[in-house]
């Protein structure tokens, strides 16, 4: 059977009107390459990772993605086995996270997808297709967070480094790459039984979420970090800014908690702080390129098999439910 009519499997989300609401529902389906979107590069995927966006993705969040059936995942690590385009050949490593992948395009959910190549970045020598899945997109906006973080001046002497979400995926890799690099990590967390996960991850203190919760009218805490990677938003984001330290830091990345931030300017303008945002689907290909691979160099992580859990196709529902939930703790990698 040629390339082009071999057929693959994939997770497909299918809408449905059910009265004056509209219900979702996945399986796992047999497609034809054909079916794939138009794109440059055809990429047969090896593995995936599971995101809260992938999650949205499949319980069918219009703010994610707009137009069903459709196949979630907006990682993919594969081999080329076709291009239109001089940059790619047949056989190359490669790794797509960001843009529209598993948003609007059909994702890596599956064991083919067709992208511009424009969104492909070389797997870097030093790091597996499977390595590359235990961090994803999680790992990739973790490592910009910290180098954003290095960036404005953090040094390990300079105090502890709060994490939110930490036992999330681009919490836990935060963890583990701050520990890596000699900081003081304090972990934030919902989850109490889930203290010897993150310490195994290097943090060195673990605080219950619900202490960045608690409201407190005053402008400016106790300094306690010099630094943070926030996934959370809303009054967590905000609780830790008021307790940075003079010249502080936050790498803002994530609002699974709320897009909101009653702020006001007491911490910018009496402690010097700084608030960093942190994008990875839109993120220039030169920095991404250079964050994977200082991912597969100086930053790899030894904790990497710690930080994973291999999934099946047949899987994919309960956990992305689970995701849902709240329920997740540090990778999941679909494998292919």
């Amino acid at each position: 059977m040629s390339t082009e009519t071999k057929q693959f499997k994939a997770m497909r989300v299918e809408e449905r009107q059910e009265g004056d609401k509209l219900a979702y529902s996945s399986s796992i389906v047999t497609r034809e390459l054909d079916s794939l979107p138009e794109g440059e590069v055809l990429v047969k995927v090896q593995y995936s990772s599971l995101n809260y966006k992938d999650a949205l993705s499949a319980s069918g969040n219009k703010g994610v993605t707009r137009n069903y059936p459709h196949t979630p995942g907006i990682d993919a690590a594969g081999i080329v086995q076709s291009s239109s385009v001089d940059t790619y050949a047949a056989g190359d490593a490669v790794i797509i996270t960001g843009y529209d992948l598993g948003m609007n395009t059909d994702g890596g959910f599956a064991e083919y997808v067709r992208v511009p190549a424009a969104w492909l970045v070389r797997l870097p020598d030093g790091l597996s297709a499977y390595e590359s899945m235990v961090l994803g997109t999680a790992g990739l906006t973790a490592a910009l967070c910290v180098d954003k973080l290095l960036k404005a001046g953090l040094t390990p002497d300079a105090g502890a480094v709060l994490v939110t979400g930490a036992t999330g995926g681009v919490g836990s890799v935060a963890v583990a790459l701050l520990a890596q690099l000699g900081f003081a990590v304090t972990a934030a967390t919902g989850k109490a039984e889930a203290a010897d996960f993150l310490r195994s991850l290097g943090a060195t203190e673990i605080i219950d979420r619900q202490e960045l919760l608690e409201e407190n009218p005053r402008p400016l805490l106790k300094e306690r970090w010099a630094g943070v990677v926030d996934v959370v938003g809303g009054p967590v984001l905000w609780n830790a800014v008021k307790a940075l330290r003079y010249g502080g830091s936050v790498a803002l990345c994530g609002l699974v908690g709320s897009p909101s931030l009653d702020a006001s300017v007491f911490p910018f303008i009496l402690r010097g702080v700084n608030l960093l945002g942190v994008d990875s689907v839109n993120v220039p290909q030169p920095l991404k390129s250079q964050m994977w691979q200082r991912l597969a160099t100086d930053w790899k992580l030894t904790q990497l098999d710690a930080l994973a859990q291999t999934v099946a196709l047949e899987e994919l529902e309960s956990k992305l439910n689970g995701l849902l939930a709240g329920k997740g703790k540090g990778r999941m990698v679909l494998a292919l």
